[in-house]
Order: C-alpha cells, then structure tokens, then sequence
C-alpha cells in the first residue's frame, strides 16, 4: 500500500512516515519538514508571517516557538527522518509561495545523509503545485513510474537509479526503465 499527500498532507504523509512502516512506497509534495525552521518565515504569495499557522491555524500548537520548542520539534519529520523506512519521493517547487522550499530540501538532504532510498522533484519557476502541462505531466509520470516500481516491482526507471544532475535537467528525462539486461 502507498500513500500520497500534498501541502498540509504533504506533511501529514511525512509525519506519518516517521510513526509507522506500513507504507511500501510514500509520495509528499510542498512539506513542512522542520517547523523550527519554517516557523520564522513569510508565506511570500502574502507576505504574511508562518508563525500564525503554527500556533493558531493548521498546526494548532497555541504556543509560540519560544514558550515551548519541544511541540515543534516532536511534530516535525526531519527530527526522525531516522525512523523512516519507506522510500519517499518529495516534491517541492523553487517558487512555493506558501511553504519555503528549503522544507523539502532538509528532508531529502536528511534522507540521503541516512541512506534513505528518497528522490526529490523539482519544477523550477513553479509555484506550490506545478502549473505548467509539461511538468504537470512529468510530475505524474514520474509518480506514477516510482509506485509501480515499489507497489508493482515495474523495473525502476533510469531517474531514480542515476538521479538527474542539474546541469543535464531540461536536457535527459530518464523515464526510460531500466531492464534486467539494461535499458528496457
């Protein structure tokens, strides 16, 4: 069984991640991986602070960071990413106007600091979700490719076995997949 979440379940998929090994394979998208870290920024599409939905609205903490950091630091993934056993892939966009990229960062370079099997998408220029039809049919296409690979043992596509450096984004895809003898 997979599970799939965006943005507050975004989150709550990571959350759950760190609690329990139910899931063969995790997709989360826009994650709040560190509230000690996201707790001092804006949301930039509003210019409002971050702290308000950590002490008042979704997270309903009703404590600042200051009072009592134990609350931010217990609901945060990052701070048991050593827990996590299920094979994650993250999403997150460089223009996320809502939650701070850096988020999905700290989680993937956590995961990969612990050997973690995770990968991390990136749609460049694309707000919290993307936008753009190319990415979002990319963005399915490689979701859909990394649950069949780990609910449906489909061999793994060349993306997740080599990675895309930066320089050759844009340029090779890797959704090809990788066959007993090779490419497939």
């Amino acid at each position: 069984m997979g599970i799939q979440g965006h943005s507050w379940s975004g989150y709550q998929t990571a959350y759950i991640l760190t609690r329990t090994n139910m899931f063969k394979a995790a997709e989360a998208g826009a994650i709040v991986a560190n509230m000690t870290s996201a707790y001092g920024g804006i949301r930039w599409e509003s210019g409002r602070a971050r702290m308000f939905q950590y002490e008042k609205a979704q997270s309903r903490l009703g404590v600042s960071l200051w009072d009592n950091p134990l609350p931010y630091i217990e609901n945060s993934p990052l701070f048991f990413a050593n827990k996590i056993e299920t094979p994650i892939l993250l999403l997150h966009n460089d223009a996320d106007g809502a939650v701070p990229w850096y988020q999905g960062i700290e989680m993937y370079l956590a995961m990969r600091r612990l050997d973690k099997p995770t990968w991390m998408l990136n749609y460049n220029g694309e707000p919290h979700w993307p936008v753009k039809r190319e990415n979002r049919i990319d963005f399915q296409t490689r979701m859909m490719q990394f649950f069949d690979h780990y609910l449906k043992d489909a061999p793994m596509p060349r993306w997740m076995e080599r990675g895309v450096p930066a320089i050759e984004k844009g340029i090779y895809q890797g959704l090809e997949l990788v066959g007993e003898d090779g490419v497939q």
